[in-house]
Parts: structure tokens; C-alpha cells; sequence
């Protein structure tokens, strides 16, 4: 099997998407930040010492997408259509779901799960006050597309 991102000498590279056809396409990803009681108790009484964490990590996520080219070294630079970040509040967990699209010849899933991992990130920020115990699982893509404009 040969892999794109290697060349002959074995040393990374960057993927050539000259040629590839310019397609709209999509991805989703979610993840999981779990909490415990003390975290709970905050949210439900809007005491975290840091403020409401929903809206900072919500752009904290549309921001890292934006950024995902300078954060990991081979992927492309690539103008997003949309991104959106949304974050639900379960009984012991954030659930943080994102999708990204654009129009380009390469795909949208590093930019969807970096969304995802950056506004975790956040979320645990702003919760390790008073949450010792945060714990970041279950980042995985849920879906990519891709289809002629």
C-alpha cells in the first residue's frame, strides 16, 4: 500500500491536490468531556470561577478550525463555507459536536475534529477549578462527504 503522505525516501510530505477535482464536502465529528458532581453542582448553579463555559468553548472550536493548517503540519490551508460548534449538557458529560464544509479538493474531517478537540479542551479549562477529575474521550468522525458542486 502506498501512502500519500510519504515519499520515496519515507520522509513526510504533503499531499499534491493540484489535479483533484474542487468538491463541496462536509464533515461531522463529536467527542465527550466527562464530569463529576462538583462540575454539575457549578454548572446548575452558574458558579464556575471562569463564567459560563458553553459560548467560550463554542467559538474556541469555530476559531481552531479556522486553524487547523497551522496546527497540524500537513494539512492544507483551506477556505471554510461554515463551521458550527454546538455543545449539549448531559447527566455526567458535555457532548460537543461540530461540522465543517467548504468547497475545495481535499476533505474537512481534520478541521471538524480539531473543532471537537479545541472547544473539549476549553470546556476542561474552564471546569478544572473545580473538577480535578475531567476526563476527554471519544473524539471520532461521524461522517464526511463529499459531492459535485
Amino acid at each position: 500500500m502506498k501512502l500519500s503522505h510519504l515519499d520515496a525516501q519515507g520522509q513526510a510530505k504533503m499531499v499534491d491536490i493540484g489535479d483533484k477535482a474542487r468538491l463541496s464536502r462536509k464533515a461531522v465529528a463529536e467527542g465527550k468531556l466527562f464530569f463529576g458532581q462538583e462540575t454539575r453542582d457549578a454548572l446548575q448553579a452558574q458558579t464556575l470561577p471562569k463564567g459560563n463555559p458553553f459560548e467560550v468553548a463554542r467559538i474556541a472550536g469555530i476559531q481552531a478550525a479556522k486553524q487547523t493548517e497551522k496546527l497540524i503540519p500537513l494539512c492544507h490551508q483551506l477556505c471554510l463555507d461554515h463551521v458550527d460548534v454546538e455543545i449539549e449538557l448531559a447527566d455526567d458529560h458535555f457532548l460537543i459536536k461540530s461540522k465543517v464544509s467548504c468547497r475545495w479538493s481535499t476533505g474537512v474531517e481534520m478541521e471538524a475534529l480539531t473543532a471537537v478537540t479545541v472547544a473539549a479542551l476549553t470546556l476542561y479549562d474552564m471546569c478544572k477549578a473545580v473538577d480535578g477529575n475531567l476526563v476527554l474521550q471519544e473524539i471520532r468522525l461521524l461522517e464526511k462527504t463529499k459531492e459535485a458542486r
